[in-house]
């Protein structure tokens, strides 16, 4: 299984759409943001939208676990 490329980018911006989700102030700009974001890397780096939107919710949900 190939590694799913991040941005320090996206990862921010989920981190911010997370921080908001978990407060229950979730923005559409913020959630919509994160979407396109996700999806314009997925086009550019051609990998699965799908792949590197798991990815960055991993990375950012999750990394408090570790």
């Amino acid at each position: 299984m190939a590694k799913t490329e991040l941005t320090d980018e996206l990862i921010e911006l989920e981190r911010t759409a997370w921080a908001e989700q978990q407060a229950g102030a979730l923005t559409i700009p913020t959630a919509l943001a994160v979407q396109t974001a996700v999806t314009e890397h997925a086009r550019a780096t051609g990998q699965s939208r799908y792949a590197v939107e798991q990815a960055v919710k991993r990375v950012v949900r999750h990394s408090a676990d570790a």
